[in-house]
């Protein structure tokens, strides 16, 4: 996996740039990064006012399942286990809260809570198939 440029590096760069000598795109190749990097250090330097890289941020949204949209969940799925992901859906949008089918899946699936048959529940009963010389199973 890639890894972020050092500090050392970046402040070398911009000291240099800020002599005047020298542009960014000799800079990039006397420091064999690319020009688009050397543009990007200088404009955060311009932004923020500091050589050193700016922290980074969370990527992406911020998620709209909360701690409490998880505990609701498991109060739902505690009350009434066989409830379907679609009634689960349902259920949240009651709190004005609609989830796709795949971000519910998702969610219950961080949480440890399994949408399957248990093991522990007893099989459904259906009838076995015979074969005409009575042994277990269908055609062959």
């Amino acid at each position: 996996m890639a890894q972020a440029y050092s500090n050392d590096l970046r402040s070398k760069i911009l000291r240099v740039y800020e002599r005047g000598q020298v542009g960014l795109e000799a800079l990039a190749g006397q420091f064999d990064v690319s020009y688009g990097y050397t543009k990007k250090i200088r404009r955060q330097q311009l932004q923020s006012g500091s050589v050193e890289r700016p922290l980074q941020s969370r990527h992406g949204p911020v998620s709209r399942v909360t701690s409490e949209v998880e505990e609701q969940l498991s109060n739902e799925l505690r009350r009434q286990p066989d409830l379907t992901l679609e009634e689960l859906g349902q259920r949240l949008e009651r709190s004005q809260l609609r989830l796709s089918r795949t971000r519910l899946w998702e969610v219950l699936r961080r949480l440890g809570l399994r949408r399957k048959k248990n093991r522990s529940t007893p099989a459904s009963r259906k009838a076995r198939r015979h074969s005409s010389d009575g042994r277990p199973g269908g055609k062959r």
